[in-house]
């Protein structure tokens, strides 16, 4: 592939949120995740972990999870109940409705350790960019297949919902979940800041 046509398929990717039902093959899901595998990484310690969810149950599992802390948060904000009730509905449904949902995660198992706070949180930080740049491959590698998909970072959120509807394993930490299916629309144009106000060029 041409760096142009690399960037040509940069650029056409879209956040896509409404899908077909139709179910996503295993092999897809694999080739995804084997895209996902080979991002770089910190130390190439490989710190990520995925969940593929397609069963409805497991699906619906989550998004109820995660829609009841969204809930019990916004309330305790303040918010007013219906605009919290509408929000939560409308997590729930993007999660369980969609064909395939895949949950990444951390893991800092074989990070290195050290004793001090400033190193140990830059090592954790090298573990987050290393996951993030695994859901990127994935991201491109499932608009490459004619697939859509829309990374979400509701889990950050919390964290101990998912890990508890999932029964994730205790040293994954959820980062980040994307849906996928076949596009039932084709997403939003996005907007992108000029160059000139996000680059800085040291000359010397």
């Amino acid at each position: 592939m041409l760096a142009a046509d690399a960037l040509r398929l940069i650029q056409s990717r879209r956040s896509i949120r409404r899908y077909t039902p139709a179910p996503l093959p295993a092999d897809a899901l694999e080739r995804l995740l084997t895209a996902a595998s080979w991002a770089p990484s910190a130390h190439n310690r490989q710190p990520w972990r995925f969940v593929v969810l397609t069963a409805l149950a497991a699906k619906a599992r989550l998004a109820e999870a995660m829609a009841a802390r969204l809930r019990a948060d916004r309330l305790a904000d303040g918010d007013p109940p219906e605009a919290v009730e509408a929000d939560a509905a409308k997590s729930y449904a993007r999660v369980a409705q969609a064909p395939a949902v895949i949950v990444a995660a951390l893991t800092l198992a074989d990070m290195d350790r050290y004793p001090d706070p400033r190193r140990a949180q830059a090592e954790y930080l090298m573990a987050v960019q290393s996951v993030a740049m695994a859901v990127q491959n994935l991201l491109l590698a499932a608009h490459a297949d004619g697939l859509g998909a829309c990374w979400m970072c509701a889990p950050l959120f919390c964290p101990d919902a998912v890990a508890q509807a999932l029964d994730l394993p205790p040293e994954w930490q959820a980062q980040a979940l994307v849906t996928l299916g076949y596009p039932a629309s084709a997403g939003k144009p996005p907007l992108r800041r000029p160059l000139a106000e996000s680059v800085v060029t040291v000359h010397a």
